[in-house]
């Protein structure tokens, strides 16, 4: 994964969002589906807070809430979407971090 730490915090979570939708591409399993969804939903609405110059706590908060959704899948079924939730995950956790 690429070094974020000069990203702004609206690109971070777009890259989220991202990562995310190619998903959508991928012969994912039903279950994971659903979660990354989800995720992916948050995700796109605290990218447009963020793109916006909404509130930095209420970005952090949303995207807290896309790393615990994407906690629940273990894997997709695809392994190209199981790149995408990992790097996803990752992101999410440390833009979720004060």
């Amino acid at each position: 994964m690429s070094d974020d730490s000069d990203d702004s915090l609206a690109e971070r979570v777009e890259r989220i969002h991202d990562e995310l939708r190619v998903t959508e591409e991928r012969p994912v399993g039903r279950e994971a589906s659903r979660w990354i969804g989800e995720a992916q939903a948050v995700a796109g609405d605290a990218a447009d807070v963020a793109a916006t110059g909404g509130s930095e706590s209420v970005v952090r908060e949303r995207v807290g809430h896309v790393a615990d959704l994407l906690s629940n899948v273990e894997t997709t079924g695809d392994a190209d979407a199981d790149e995408r939730v990992e790097r996803a995950r990752e992101l999410a956790e440390r833009v979720g971090e004060p």
